[in-house]
């Protein structure tokens, strides 16, 4: 059969077109430090050697844990500025657990927990990080809407508090769905809507969520409020591959959202060793443009 332009033109009409990159300059990379929990809490790295790993996989942002660090004293933080400056990396946030329930029923619990957080808060300023991701957990485990509202209430109590403090240092508070009722993408949007203030956001994770839960809609909604994206990765399908979500289609939710900024890899998988995930998930965003 002869082809003519004609011809040819449609069939390149017909054929799939490859996705195109996300814009330049959109999204960065950054490393959660919980992607080398188990070498630091093995005694085989610690939060000091976490810049020069991170720049070693082509990550330029920092996502700290507050448990993985040793004592932070002021010459500690001189020094962790001074890694990160010898490494080229920057400071994203802190991710600050076991510091007290901000969602307990108890406003003193609450209070002393929000003034826990204070600290982390002052030490994110001092870094040059932008956030400190924080939890909505409570000692009440709703099983009803009006519970979800009651425990929304003692939430919101907490971080228009803490929120207020931050303001101050020019440090945003985040909420990730890190499981109990912050795993309801419905609740954070509440909370969202309740504490209705610009420097409380969200840090949706794309795996953090039961199986009930649709991931893709669940992301998008969280994504609304997004000061951070944590592209949560296990890398435990037959293949090698993802098998907890579609990684390209997720990707195609940040994308369609109004987020830009730093996409973070958190590899939580065991299959491969914390390394060699990180590596797979740096390659996972390279192919895709980023």
């Amino acid at each position: 059969m002869q082809i003519t332009r004609r011809t040819l033109l449609s069939s390149l009409a017909a054929a799939p077109r490859a996705a195109a990159a996300p814009a330049p300059g959109r999204f960065k990379v950054s490393l959660a430090e919980w992607s080398i929990h188990r070498l630091i809490q093995q005694g085989k790295a610690t939060n000091m050697d976490f810049p020069r790993i991170a720049r070693e996989y082509d990550c330029e942002g920092l996502e700290f844990v507050n448990t993985l660090w040793a004592s932070p004293t002021a010459g500690y933080i001189a020094r962790l500025k001074k890694r990160m400056a010898e490494t080229g990396t920057k400071p994203v946030l802190i991710m600050v657990d076991d510091e007290g329930q901000l969602g307990h029923s108890d406003p003193a619990v609450r209070r002393k927990a929000v003034r826990n957080h204070h600290k982390w808060v002052d030490i994110a300023a001092e870094l040059g990080c932008h956030s400190i991701r924080t939890n909505m957990h409570s000692d009440v485990t709703p099983k009803s809407p009006a519970e979800n509202e009651t425990v929304l209430g003692y939430c919101a109590d907490s971080f228009r508090s803490l929120c207020e403090f931050a303001r101050q240092a020019g440090i945003s508070i985040l909420i990730e769905n890190h499981w109990g009722l912050s795993s309801d993408p419905d609740a954070v949007v509440a909370l969202m809507k309740k504490v209705n203030l610009p420097n409380f956001g969200t840090l949706p994770d794309f795996g953090n969520f039961p199986p009930e839960i649709d991931k893709y809609q669940a992301v998008a909604k969280l994504a609304a409020y997004a000061k951070g994206m944590s592209f949560k990765c296990y890398f435990e399908g037959p293949d090698g591959g993802e098998d907890k979500y579609d990684f390209r289609r997720m990707m195609k939710v940040v994308e369609d959202s109004n987020y830009s900024g730093y996409i973070g890899i958190e590899y939580e998988g065991r299959k491969l060793g914390e390394l060699e995930g990180i590596a797979r998930a740096r390659k996972h965003l390279k192919d895709y443009g980023i």
